[in-house]
């Protein structure tokens, strides 16, 4: 037991668990904040754009016969009438959320990888031509091929 309790100890205090654990409490913030500008600023302003749409209540209800709603009946309120819905407006938020989320972990992974890679070294001047007659590579200053001893202009 005090090996396990040793080895659970060197696991946890390694760089990768804490790592993976500052990952973990800063990607559930970071979710928070998507899910609050997609849900109280995008949306909005996307549900303004298509005619005052609230999408967190859109919903098809599936037993009608069973549970009649008036027209315009919130999401919430259907729920508590007892009605069995297909909530698609919550689909579409969470889809946003993902986009988003998505499309941020790309500008993150991409400036990591730019920042990572090495600075190219300035490109030098040649200092080798090649021979137009046998295509060996010579010097720069050459005016005769070393190979095939043609003159070169």
């Amino acid at each position: 037991m005090k090996k396990f309790i040793a080895e659970f100890k060197e696991f946890i205090s390694q760089g990768s668990a804490l790592d993976l654990a500052i990952g973990v409490v800063i990607g559930g913030a970071f979710g928070a904040i998507v899910k609050s500008l997609v849900e109280d600023l995008i949306m909005p302003l996307i549900g303004m754009l298509l005619g005052k749409v609230n999408f967190a209540d859109l919903f098809i209800q599936l037993n009608k016969a069973a549970v009649p709603l008036p027209a315009g009946t919130t999401l919430a309120a259907a729920k508590e009438a007892g009605a069995v819905v297909f909530a698609y407006g919550n689909f579409l938020m969470t889809i946003v959320n993902f986009l988003i989320i998505a499309f941020v972990i790309f500008l993150l992974v991409r400036a990591i990888n730019k920042a990572r890679k090495p600075a190219e070294a300035p490109a030098t001047a040649p200092t080798t031509k090649v021979c137009p007659f046998c295509k060996t590579e010579i010097p720069l200053e050459a005016t005769r091929c070393p190979h095939c001893t043609s003159q070169l202009s």
